[in-house]
């Protein structure tokens, strides 16, 4: 990666472009000067001697004066805004211009524009903004702008990215506004170590997988899960004796049907080969509190379903999340 951030590219840049700018002046240059001799015996009629479908000829007219005109301007105007703008590899331009902080100016000039508006939202809790059509039109935006890459447009996911608008059963965390700003702002990383060497081998882990199906009531072989109730307790651990989850550890729910990483034996026994770490990345970075309180507010509303108030605790951190296939 070295090789494309190295001091050598912005003096190549600045080379092709001063090096194409001359190019297009001498080629004015020469154009203006070159002149067609009458060839020997041809009457001298203005005419090259090129002559097509036997009475086509070509005139030897100079270049029209307000097509050269143009291009001298086009020729200053070149110099004139590499000397003012960026354009010459590192060099700032006089203006000293850069897009970084245009877009800097503008972020600001917005956020002076809608601080008010940000301003009354801060002062109710997320709950309460779940109801406001305003907040829910301005925290969905926010989220297609830096949620929807990974949840999808209508927030339903897909494979390993959590689905938004299910029931509290699919979630690995509390559905509750602390746990989504919480989980928001900081990030979330699901961890499951692989737990075969703690069940067995190939045999072991499908009749541990047919007992993990038959916990949600998914198909199952049912002598297999009868034998595989055993090594369950090398799991009880996090998911609970009953495999209903913990969600104070993030430990996913076995007994309901939402599968996020994968459904079936397969599905299941390469999870307790393999493990699995799931990250979500911190949003603090790019979003403001604000803007994490509405965008909070519309991942609540997703449901549809009404929640009790929760009162974020300030600097709380995460609860640790373990996936399930």
């Amino acid at each position: 990666m070295s090789d494309f951030t190295n001091g050598f590219w912005p003096w190549y840049v600045a080379a092709i472009s001063v090096v194409s700018i001359l190019a297009c002046a001498v080629l004015l240059w020469l154009a203006g000067r070159v002149t067609v001799n009458t060839p020997a015996g041809q009457a001298n009629d203005n005419t090259t001697g090129h002559v097509w479908d036997e009475d086509l000829r070509e005139f030897n007219n100079p270049l029209p004066r307000w097509w050269m005109w143009l291009f001298v301007i086009t020729v200053v105007f070149s110099l004139a805004y590499l000397v003012i703008f960026p354009g010459l590899g590192s060099y700032k331009g006089l203006l000293q211009w850069s897009t970084d902080r245009e877009h800097s100016e503008d972020v600001g000039n917005l956020s002076k524009q809608v601080a008010p508006l940000y301003a009354e939202f801060a002062a109710q809790p997320v709950e309460a903004l779940a109801k406001d059509s305003r907040a829910l039109a301005i925290g969905e935006r926010v989220f297609m702008n830096n949620c929807a890459q990974c949840h999808g447009s209508d927030a339903r996911g897909s494979k390993s990215y959590p689905n938004l608008t299910n029931s509290n059963a699919g979630w690995l965390g509390e559905r509750t506004a602390a746990h989504i700003v919480q989980t928001v702002t900081n990030g979330r990383t699901g961890m499951m170590p692989p737990m075969a060497a703690a069940v067995g081998g190939e045999q072991e882990l499908s009749e541990l997988a047919n007992y993990v199906l038959s916990l949600s009531g998914s198909p199952y072989n049912d002598i297999k899960a009868f034998r595989g109730k055993a090594k369950f307790t090398a799991c009880a651990a996090c998911h609970g004796i009953d495999g209903k989850g913990n969600k104070a550890l993030g430990a996913p729910n076995l007994t309901d049907d939402y599968w996020l990483h994968g459904w079936g034996e397969a599905a299941i026994v390469n999870m307790i080969k393999t493990g699995k770490t799931n990250a979500m990345p911190a949003q603090s970075p790019k979003l403001t509190p604000d803007q994490i309180h509405v965008v909070a507010a519309y991942v609540l509303s997703l449901s549809g379903s009404s929640f009790p108030v929760a009162v974020t605790t300030p600097g709380a951190a995460a609860a640790p999340a373990v996936t399930k296939p």
